[in-house]
C-alpha cells in the first residue's frame, strides 16, 4: 500500500528524545524553549509559543484577540472543523465564506460581503500549506478594525512575497500532527512579534500561573507562584520539542523534495484536459502539505470511483477538504447555507500520496496507475 503521507522521522530523533527522557525533565522545559527559539528565527518573528496542538493554538489566539460571545469570525468552511470550533469554543460564531477555487483559500470579496457589526476577526487558513493572499486580507482588516489570525496549520515553510508564513501577522497557528511537513508526534506553535500577545499566550497554555516550572525549579530561593487568570493545559512536552528540534532543522529540504514530487505529478498528468492543479499565484511558495488534483465537471468518472480503483490498486487517496457548513456540527446553525465554489471543489477534488522519502518506483506506479484505471473508465 502507498500511503497518503507519512512523517520523516530519523534515528535522530529517536535519539534526541531518548536523551531527553534520561534527562529526567520531560514536560515543558529546556527543550521546548529551545524549540521556541529556532522556530521564532526560522519564521522570522520575534516570539514563538508552543503549544499542545494547533487547535489550542487557534483557541487561545482567539482569547488573546478579545474575541467572545456575540462576536462574529469569518473563516471558510473549507477547512478541517478545528479551524470554525476554535472560534465556537470562546462562544463567537463562525461565519463561513467562499474560497477562490483555483488556490481553495478566502475570497477576499466574497469576505467582504459578509463583515457586520459583530464582525470581530478574518480567520485566514493557508490551505494545504498554499499561501492566501495575506496582504489583500491585512488591507481589509485594517479597513475594518479587525483583527487578522492565520491558520497556518498545513504552512510551515511556505513563504509569502519573500518572507516565510509566521512572519505576517500578530497571530499565527501551526501544526505539527504527523500529517504535516514536520511533526512531533502531535503539538503546535504561536508565532507573533507581540509582546503582550506573546507573555498571556505562555500565561495562558499553564493554567494562568505567573511561574513557569523550570524558572521555579533553576531559582535560588522560594518561589510561590500566582495564578493570573484561568487558564489552559496546553502545555508541549520537552520530549515532542526534542523531536521538533532537528524536524526543523530539516524543514527547508523536506519542502524541496516535496516540491519536487508535486511538479512531478503536474508535469506527468498535465496532458489530461479535465484535471485542474494546485496554482501557486506570484509571490506564493508553497509547502505542498497535499497534493490535490480536481476533476473538472467533464470528467469521464466519478470521484468516489476512481479513489475506489486505486485504493484496489494499493494506493491511498483522499477526499478533497471537508466543509464545515454541512457537517452536522455546524449544518443546523447555518441555516440553510450553501457555498457553491467551496462545496463544489470540495466534492470533486482527490488527495494524491505526497511525502518524502517517496520512491521514484512509487511516484511512477501512482502515475501510471492513475492514467490507466483513467483511461479503463
Amino acid at each position: 500500500m502507498i500511503q497518503i503521507a507519512k512523517p520523516h522521522l530519523t534515528e535522530e530523533e529517536a535519539q534526541r528524545a531518548y536523551e531527553t527522557v534520561l534527562t529526567g525533565w520531560v514536560t515543558q522545559g529546556p527543550k521546548v524553549q529551545e524549540f521556541e527559539e529556532n522556530f521564532s528565527a526560522y519564521v522570522g518573528a520575534q516570539y514563538a509559543v508552543a503549544v499542545s496542538n494547533c487547535t489550542t493554538a487557534l483557541h487561545l489566539a482567539m482569547i488573546v484577540s478579545g474575541i467572545g460571545p456575540g462576536d462574529e469570525v469569518i473563516c471558510p468552511s473549507l477547512s478541517f472543523i478545528a479551524t470554525a470550533n476554535a472560534i465556537t469554543y470562546v462562544g463567537a460564531k463562525p461565519v463561513f465564506a467562499e474560497v477562490d477555487p483555483e488556490t481553495y483559500n478566502l475570497d477576499v470579496h466574497d469576505v467582504e460581503q459578509r463583515i457586520t457589526t459583530q464582525t470581530k476577526a478574518i480567520l485566514l487558513v493557508h490551505q494545504m500549506g498554499m499561501p492566501a493572499d495575506i496582504e489583500s486580507f491585512t488591507a481589509l482588516c485594517a479597513q475594518y478594525d479587525l483583527q487578522l489570525i492565520e491558520d497556518a496549520a498545513c504552512a510551515a515553510g511556505s513563504a509569502y512575497k519573500g518572507q516565510k508564513i509566521g512572519s505576517h501577522s500578530d497571530l499565527v497557528c501551526f501544526s505539527f500532527h504527523p500529517r504535516k511537513v514536520i511533526t512531533t508526534g502531535d503539538g503546535g506553535m504561536i508565532t507573533t512579534s507581540n509582546p503582550t500577545y506573546a507573555e498571556r499566550l505562555k500565561l495562558l497554555r499553564h493554567h494562568g500561573m505567573s511561574v513557569n516550572d523550570r524558572d521555579r525549579h533553576l531559582s535560588k530561593s522560594i518561589i510561590f507562584e500566582d495564578y493570573i487568570e484561568i487558564g489552559y493545559n496546553y502545555r508541549m512536552t520537552d520530549i515532542q520539542a526534542a523531536i521538533g528540534i532537528p524536524q526543523l532543522a530539516r524543514l527547508n529540504w523536506l519542502v524541496t523534495e516535496r516540491r519536487k514530487i508535486a511538479f512531478h505529478y503536474i508535469e506527468a498528468l498535465h496532458d489530461i484536459e479535465w484535471l485542474r492543479f494546485p496554482l501557486e499565484p506570484q509571490g506564493s511558495f508553497s509547502n505542498y502539505q497535499s497534493f490535490c488534483i480536481y476533476l473538472r465537471p467533464e470528467c469521464p468518472c466519478e470521484r468516489n470511483t476512481l479513489m475506489q480503483k486505486l485504493l484496489e490498486a494499493g494506493i491511498a487517496t483522499r477526499r478533497g477538504i471537508m466543509t464545515a457548513h454541512r457537517e452536522l456540527a455546524y449544518k443546523n446553525h447555518c441555516h440553510g447555507l450553501t457555498l457553491p465554489i467551496t462545496e463544489d471543489v470540495s466534492d470533486r477534488s482527490i488527495l494524491l500520496p505526497l511525502y518524502v522519502p517517496m520512491s521514484a518506483t512509487d511516484i511512477e506506479y501512482v502515475i501510471s496507475t492513475f492514467r490507466n484505471i483513467l483511461g479503463r473508465l
